[in-house]
């Protein structure tokens, strides 16, 4: 009985963790593909800041970063943010950059010929991305982009650093508690279930994608 309370307890959580998941995820693989374009911009300007950018979020640690987006601005502006804003803004500024380094490099797999074959049939820069770029950059980032949702999905535990409940801080609260370890035991097994869910996902998709072949 106590491991079927434990797993409701821990349940609970859960909804907070796939809420914080499943934002960043809409929010920031989109705009890590107009990140990418930028990035590839041929203004010097624009792409210079954007690898500035991505270097400052690579370089630092999502615990830093969680923390300067909730405190910086009260003590510059003198402004509240509310946690889970905070926490969503952290997030997707984070996972942004890693996904536009991911389409880049997909993006710049692509022969070049074939965006100067598009230009001379006509189309623009938004139709070339649309029906001849994009297409083949999804089959080709799917496993890199595969391993970024999955650490997405354990990453949701640095939430707690600013007083958000979510799944990883109610194991954390029990395991206390409880002095005990199967808390934390249990919200592996929750963990593992996400990421198993998440693998099976993109294997399907690769498979439907192979016509790309």
């Amino acid at each position: 009985m106590e491991i079927l309370n434990l797993c409701k307890i821990l349940f609970s959580g859960l909804g907070t963790t796939l809420i914080i998941f499943c934002i960043t995820l809409f929010i920031s693989v989109p705009l890590g593909v107009v990140v990418a374009i930028l990035r590839n911009s041929k203004n010097k300007i624009i792409s210079r800041i954007i690898a500035l950018y991505i270097l400052i979020i690579r370089g630092t640690p999502m615990i830093l970063q969680i923390i300067f987006v909730y405190f910086a601005p009260y003590y510059i502006f003198r402004i509240y943010i509310d946690r889970f804003l905070a926490i969503i803004v952290a997030f997707v500024i984070n996972y942004t950059a890693y996904f536009s380094e991911i389409f880049r490099s997909g993006i710049n797999s692509i022969p070049k010929g074939q965006s100067e074959a598009a230009c001379t049939l006509g189309l623009n820069m938004f139709q070339i991305y649309i029906y001849i770029i994009l297409p083949q950059v999804i089959k080709k980032v799917l496993p890199a982009s595969s391993n970024e949702v999955i650490s997405l999905v354990k990453t949701t535990s640095l939430a707690q650093t600013i007083g958000i409940v979510e799944m990883f801080s109610l194991a954390q609260k029990q395991a206390n508690y409880l002095f005990s370890i199967i808390p934390l035991i249990l919200a592996g097994g929750y963990y593992l279930i996400l990421v198993g869910i998440i693998s099976i996902a993109f294997n399907k998709a690769e498979k439907r994608l192979r016509y790309y072949n």
